[in-house]
């Protein structure tokens, strides 16, 4: 089920993505019919466009500033907060400075 990652190891998820310059880097650990496990690094100013999901998504912030722009709500995430986006409902993110992030989709 888990992909790309060590298990039977502690680990800290962010640093299991590393950041590069202009981009988003994702990496997935887990994808099935059931739930979809991504962690993401942003770049600052970098973004993922709107665009809307199949399931529900929750996003946790692991390191620096994301904003999230939900059915037209924005929401401004620091390391520790979480959101969840609701299926079907336009979003998208953006990198307010350097970012790291969990999402986890469950359909």
């Amino acid at each position: 089920m888990y992909k790309n990652i060590e298990k039977q190891t502690k680990l800290l998820l962010k640093d299991q993505v590393e950041y590069q310059q202009g981009q988003v880097v994702s990496k997935t650990l887990v994808q099935n019919d059931a739930v979809s496990v991504t962690i993401f690094s942003f770049d600052k100013d970098e973004e993922i466009s709107t665009h809307a999901s199949g399931g529900d998504a929750m996003v946790t912030v692991l390191e620096g500033k994301g904003r999230f722009t939900v059915g037209g709500d924005v929401f401004v995430l620091e390391e520790g907060e979480t959101l969840i986006m609701p299926k079907d409902i336009p979003h998208a993110v953006y990198g307010e400075e350097k970012f790291k992030m969990l999402l986890v989709v469950s359909f």
